[in-house]
């Protein structure tokens, strides 16, 4: 039992070395004695728990959204109990926003690996590249608004997950980039969560 977690304590330790560089550098600078180096460990380790660096991104890229799983649980926890779905929604769009040093982490390493992807097309195909599930979720938390007559029955609930997520992450960026406040971006997001969510009512 203590060699599986230390096994598994190596290579947490070798997949966040290389989200470390992400965030900080972007994958392009990423390579294996990169990582090696910034986990302060050899070169050999890293092949051995990994093989390829293509192993290596993509088990460092479930652990961040891992990371964003947690984030997203604690603020829904935070919204009440139980929370509603407006509720969830506004949390899970809220925390996803760069507001803190935290979520400004996440979103530059999923801004590293979004990059990696305007290279490597082949990387959107793999396991955990893709937002069907987070949009999804958003989809089903709309429908169940529009069941208890808080959203407009006539709006597509599919629609409305993706252009919401799709309006945070080009948020996202904008805050990032010094264009606009994360509390500016925030006023945003509740300003079009209220017009979703007051359609039922007018």
């Amino acid at each position: 039992m203590t060699a599986k977690v230390d096994h598994e304590e190596r290579r947490r330790q070798i997949a966040e070395a290389l989200l470390r560089i992400a965030d900080t550098q972007g994958l392009r600078s990423a390579s294996m004695r990169a990582v090696a180096t910034e986990a302060g460990v050899s070169l050999r380790l890293v092949q051995y728990y990994f093989g390829t660096k293509e192993a290596l991104l993509l088990d460092a890229l479930a652990r961040l959204g891992t990371q964003l799983q947690a984030r997203m649980e604690q603020w829904i926890g935070a919204a009440g109990s139980p929370p509603t779905p407006r509720g969830i929604v506004t949390a899970i769009l809220s925390c996803i926003l760069p507001t803190d040093p935290e979520s400004r982490r996440i979103t530059r390493t999923y801004g590293a690996y979004y990059a990696l992807v305007l290279t490597d097309p082949e990387m959107v195909e793999k396991p955990g590249a893709q937002p069907e599930l987070l949009e999804g979720f958003l989809a089903k938390q709309i429908r169940a608004a529009q069941e208890a007559g808080e959203i407009d029955e006539g709006k597509d609930p599919e629609m409305a997950a993706a252009g919401l997520l799709a309006m945070v992450n080009g948020l996202g960026s904008s805050v990032l980039g010094g264009q606009r406040t994360g509390d500016a971006a925030l006023a945003i997001l509740a300003h079009h969560l209220e017009e979703l969510f007051r359609s039922s009512r007018e």
